[in-house]
């Protein structure tokens, strides 16, 4: 696991999470503003799933339970498409609340996924 790539998931969902609640409080409905941080978040974990793939082959072994860190890493980008794609169908302000908590527990789970492989 590569710090900086993390902290740049985390931020990205940490934003996500402020424009979600943001819009949320506002009362708007799932949009652009709100979508692409999901999005854009995916695409990271994305990246991430590729990274680990590759990392232990290039000398960047994980120091814990990988079988933990792989849950971790699937369960954070199944649920940010599951969000996504339910936010799409179900148009509505508490799309948006889902949406927040959803990108706030992926930044929890990257953490914690750094501390499995080892990084902090």
């Amino acid at each position: 696991m590569i710090l900086w790539f993390a902290y740049l998931i985390m931020g990205i969902a940490g934003l996500g999470t402020l424009s979600c609640l943001g819009a949320a409080a506002i009362r708007k409905t799932p949009n652009d503003f709100t979508m692409v941080p999901v999005a854009l978040t995916a695409l990271l974990l994305l990246a991430q799933i590729v990274i680990a793939i590759i990392a232990p082959f290039a000398g960047n072994q994980a120091r814990g339970d990988l079988l933990e860190f792989w849950l971790y890493l699937i369960v954070a980008f199944v649920l940010l498409l599951a969000a996504g794609v339910w936010a799409l169908i179900e148009r509505s302000i508490t799309a948006n609340v889902i949406l927040a908590l959803t990108l706030a527990t992926v930044a929890v789970m990257v953490y914690r996924m750094c501390v499995i492989w080892g990084v902090w």
